[in-house]
């Protein structure tokens, strides 16, 4: 199947697309250069001294912004190359395109099945440009739809990242009842003297919070250990938000004993990781704890041992 879908997009039909898609042979030599200088300016494009003190989304979101300059320059093989980067850079870790596109194209990213998606569609626009209708203005439409959801939601504008929300809205959370039942840092960047704050406030409102937003907040894996004890112990608490911080692998350790105790996260039914350092799939112990705390849900798509038929016939039981 993959190899029928796959001829469809030789460079045979590529050479038939218009004049707009014609591009010019660079030696691998030198594009392998360029491709390695423009992934480092994607790194640097918003930090002043050193990207490499930003957090990882400031970066996957130049290199989306550059691999739709480079589409619209006709450089088709670079924005294919650049796209190789992100995915690797996301978790994605096939290197074959073609992987991406066909074989595994109902696979769910275990962490980020938004992203995932959206990759793959912007690995079609580039892989096999289509000649009728608005190609570059779908594309363009996707790389604002990715933009927007590696991006702090409330602070994204279309030129870019904007300033974060001022320290004062931290003070704004953390007075009176969660509103909705939530409480919503999201775009908060905290440091450890916060979090003292924070920990108190969670406390002192454990009755009225299932819902705690810490995206995009540059936590890290020792703040959110910091945190862990407190957050693990709210009764109604069934959705932790973490994504688009400095988070790494070595946390889900923390997170998977932690989830092994019922007692702990007792009505948790999700744990949003995605847009990490390196997070990029979660341990099975993880994923089964997280099921046995919400079994009339029962469908989990990244448990391995469900196939997608199985998990298919779950949801239509739900539905």
């Amino acid at each position: 199947m993959g190899t029928k879908q796959t001829k469809g997009c030789q460079p045979g039909s590529a050479g038939e697309s218009p004049p707009a898609h014609h591009r010019k042979k660079v030696p691998p030599r030198e594009r392998g250069d360029f491709l390695a200088s423009l992934v480092v300016k994607s790194g640097e494009k918003f930090g002043k001294a050193g990207g490499s003190s930003l957090p990882p989304y400031h970066r996957r979101i130049c290199m989306i912004q550059d691999m739709l300059v480079l589409v619209k320059q006709g450089k088709q093989e670079e924005a294919t190359e650049l796209l190789r980067h992100l995915r690797q850079d996301l978790g994605m870790e096939s290197t074959s395109l073609d992987d991406v596109l066909y074989r595994y194209a109902s696979f769910r990213n275990l962490v980020d099945p938004i992203t995932h998606d959206l990759i793959i569609s912007l690995a079609r626009y580039i892989h096999c440009p289509k000649p009728e209708g608005d190609s570059l203005g779908a594309m363009e439409k996707l790389c604002r739809q990715l933009t927007y959801h590696l991006s702090p939601h409330s602070q994204w504008r279309r030129q870019g990242i904007m300033k974060r929300k001022p320290q004062s809205c931290l003070k704004a959370v953390l007075m009176g009842k969660p509103q909705d039942n939530t409480v919503d840092l999201s775009g908060i960047p905290l440091t450890l003297k916060d979090l003292d704050r924070v920990t108190s406030y969670l406390q002192h409102s454990s009755e009225h919070i299932d819902t705690v937003e810490l995206c995009f907040t540059e936590l890290t894996d020792d703040m959110l250990l910091q945190l862990l004890p407190v957050l693990c112990v709210l009764p109604h608490l069934t959705t932790l938000s973490l994504n688009g911080n400095r988070l790494t692998k070595a946390i889900l350790r923390d997170l998977t004993e932690t989830l092994k105790d019922p007692k702990k996260f007792p009505s948790v039914t999700w744990i949003d990781l995605g847009n990490n350092v390196d997070i990029f799939s979660l341990p099975q112990p993880f994923l089964v704890s997280l099921k046995r705390r919400c079994p009339k849900q029962g469908n989990l798509p990244t448990i391995l041992e469900f196939g997608e038929g199985q998990v298919s016939d779950m949801e239509g039981q739900d539905g």
